[in-house]
């Protein structure tokens, strides 16, 4: 690729989920391959020399040091790729010394990983200062304004940075860094930024061990090669890294201001068709949020609040037209006290006064009745640990907790189990058509609410979260559930809960005074359907979203690829096989050069030369379109032979095949 058709195609790499992340890999890409800079008129060898000359006079290298240097010096030390022929591949061990270790004997400067400022690449402001007797054990490698340390534990942070400043008192570094302070004639800069770059990340990510804590050794880091300029060339690719690098940091900074501007119009849109309180008032600003959405959703998440919007505007009654009748809200309130009646009888809950109604402040359709939850549900507490089971038939069970009631679904992964009396399951255990209402947490905890639609035998809930049952069918479920976690229960929920620090809770009497909204049933059932019809509409652009970002970020890495001429593996993720069946194998034609862009044929290449159609277009990851476009530009250069028969026919529906 050249300059042009980086130009052409640098809106995709920029605008690509982390796209200026990648502009910036590709900046250190070019850099270190000797693409950034006129090449110097001197020779690294020189630079070699020199070095040599300085180790010798510094004659403080220790025994493991000097064994670390000479196991990694050849003559000819070979490196990932080809680099300009007056520059040398050197181990880092050879650019650079440390200042050894010591216990410390008085206070001193700690610098641990805490003290990086990862992102900018620089040691906070005040490192912390410690008196030798408290010193941690780690306190151990001395270190020099001038000496770059690089942090070996958990590399992936590019916790790197270079003490730039003389301190008071002694600065002494953790033994988590590797330290590396570069001769004269070796530019920390230049080091720093290619220990930061997709070249050595690569390389540590080859040789470090461990998962969940992965690590370097200091030996295999001081093992890493280095690709050597001249001094005077090191200076100049510095500095151009730093031009572009500003750059990229500009550029980073305007598309943050447009995602501010983008969010504030989207909300201002949003908040105009949540405002409306006609049906041709909300006909009017829904047209206006229709035809620029292409300027207002842009993420995924975008997209959520939209939805939020249209619950608000469902419990409103402003999605479907207005019912003739009135509910029955008598009859509602008569089925509740009949099955309060019923559970009092049978111990299941205590006989309680009614509470009334909290204040409203929303307005509702007319034709709607709005009471008190207590009137058309009952609220049972759930099952506390720690009771005593002495004398009791007891039986474990699953519950429910604050983690797994999510708004309007359960996440049941790792669900917790408590040991309760026999004689008490009846009254904790939760049925098909139950409400579950969270009693608090933090704030987004406070009030979620979902529908338990069973698939957990003997499924219990705690006592920080509420079961509520509606026995009038009257009055669905799935109403109250889009009520609660609407904005109108969320608003209240956080109003009357009680506040400590970061955390919120509501009892029981706020939950049953809650002032619910009934609209008939017919009219219920048309909101709650025009309401799932627009959803889906949400699900579906939230992934079309994310497919146009997951091609966005396949095209950034293949761009930078071709430019740097480094293959970045994307990672593979299954995807759902379309109703077509790609017909005949592939097969590698003429190997491509590495600067082409032939995603594919790269691919057959790393998998012997030949692999199934279906199989190479989920390793390519992009849509079945892109995939046969794709397939169809490489088989005309020869990268990929041309399949017999190269057709795609549709698949069979499974009744017919059967």
């Amino acid at each position: 690729m050249d300059a042009q058709q980086f130009l052409e195609e640098f809106g995709h790499i920029a605008n690509a989920p982390g796209g200026v992340g990648k502009l910036r890999e590709l900046i250190l890409s070019l850099a270190f391959k000797g693409e950034l800079c006129v090449p110097s008129n001197e020779i690294s060898a020189t630079l070699l020399d020199d070095i040599e000359r300085q180790r010798l006079e510094f004659n403080g290298e220790t025994r493991k040091q000097r064994l670390t240097r000479q196991s990694n010096t050849t003559t000819n030390l070979v490196g990932p790729y080809e680099i300009p022929k007056h520059w040398s591949w050197v181990s880092l061990s050879t650019v650079g010394h440390t200042w050894g270790q010591k216990k410390p004997e008085d206070s001193f400067v700690y610098i641990d990983v805490s003290s990086i400022d990862n992102k900018a690449g620089v040691l906070r402001q005040s490192p912390e200062v410690i008196s030798a007797s408290a010193a941690p054990s780690r306190a151990r490698k001395v270190v020099k304004k001038g000496t770059l340390v690089y942090s070996t534990v958990r590399p992936y942070l590019l916790n790197i940075a270079i003490i730039d400043r003389d301190f008071d008192l002694e600065p002494i570094a953790s033994t988590a860094f590797a330290i590396v302070h570069p001769w004269e004639g070796i530019s920390g800069r230049y080091l720093y930024f290619y220990l930061r770059s997709p070249i050595f990340v690569r390389y540590v990510e080859s040789v470090q061990i461990g998962m969940a804590y992965p690590a370097i050794s200091d030996e295999k880091f001081y093992s890493g090669v280095v690709p050597l300029p001249p001094t005077e060339e090191q200076s100049r690719i510095v500095a151009k890294v730093d031009e572009l690098m500003a750059l990229c940091d500009k550029l980073e900074a305007q598309q943050q201001a447009r995602r501010k501007l983008q969010n504030a119009l989207r909300q201002s849109t949003l908040q105009a068709v949540a405002s409306a309180t006609s049906p041709h008032e909300l006909q009017t600003t829904w047209a206006c949020l229709a035809d620029n959405f292409g300027r207002l959703f842009h993420e995924p998440e975008d997209v959520d609040d939209l939805v939020a919007e249209l619950k608000n505007l469902a419990v409103r009654g402003l999605l479907s037209e207005a019912s003739t009748t009135s509910p029955d809200l008598e009859a509602i309130k008569i089925d509740c006290a009949q099955m309060r009646a019923r559970y009092i009888a049978d111990g299941l809950i205590r006989r309680q006064k009614l509470v009334g109604m909290a204040d409203c402040e929303e307005t509702y359709p007319a034709h709607w009745a709005v009471t008190a939850f207590d009137e058309v549900a009952i609220v049972i507490g759930g099952v506390t640990k720690g009771r005593d089971l002495r004398g009791k038939q007891v039986m474990v069970c699953p519950y429910l907790s604050v983690a797994n009631v999510q708004r309007g679904h359960f996440k049941l992964e790792g669900l917790k189990s408590i040991e309760i009396a026999a004689d008490e399951l009846a009254k904790y255990q939760v049925h098909e058509g139950d409400l579950l209402i969270t009693e608090g947490g933090d704030w987004d905890k406070v009030g979620r609410t979902a529908l338990w639609r069973g698939g957990v035998t003997n499924c219990l809930h705690q006592n920080h979260v509420f079961k509520a049952r509606v026995p009038s069918k009257q009055l669905l479920n799935e109403w109250v559930e889009l009520v609660f976690n609407s904005g109108v229960g969320r608003d209240y929920f956080a109003g009357a809960s009680k506040q400590t620090t970061n955390l919120a809770s509501i009892n029981m009497t706020q939950l049953r005074s809650f002032a619910l909204p009934i609209p008939p049933l017919i009219e219920q059932q048309r909101i709650l359907s025009v309401l799932s019809e627009l959803t889906k509409h949400c699900n579906e652009w939230c992934r079309q979203m994310e497919r146009k970002q997951a091609m966005s970020t396949l095209l950034a890495g293949a761009v930078v690829s071709s430019l740097t001429g480094i293959t970045i593996e994307q990672e593979e993720e299954p995807m759902k096989a379309p109703q077509t069946e790609l017909v005949a194998p592939l097969r590698l034609g003429t190997t491509p050069d590495i600067k082409a862009q032939a995603p594919l044929a790269t691919i057959l290449a790393r998998h012997h030369g030949e692999m199934s159609a279906k199989d190479l277009w989920q390793r390519f990851g992009g849509e079945i379109d892109a995939f046969y476009t794709q397939l169809k530009t490489e088989v005309a250069h020869g990268w990929i032979l041309e399949p017999a028969p190269a057709e795609m026919r549709e698949k069979l529906a499974d009744s017919v095949s059967a």
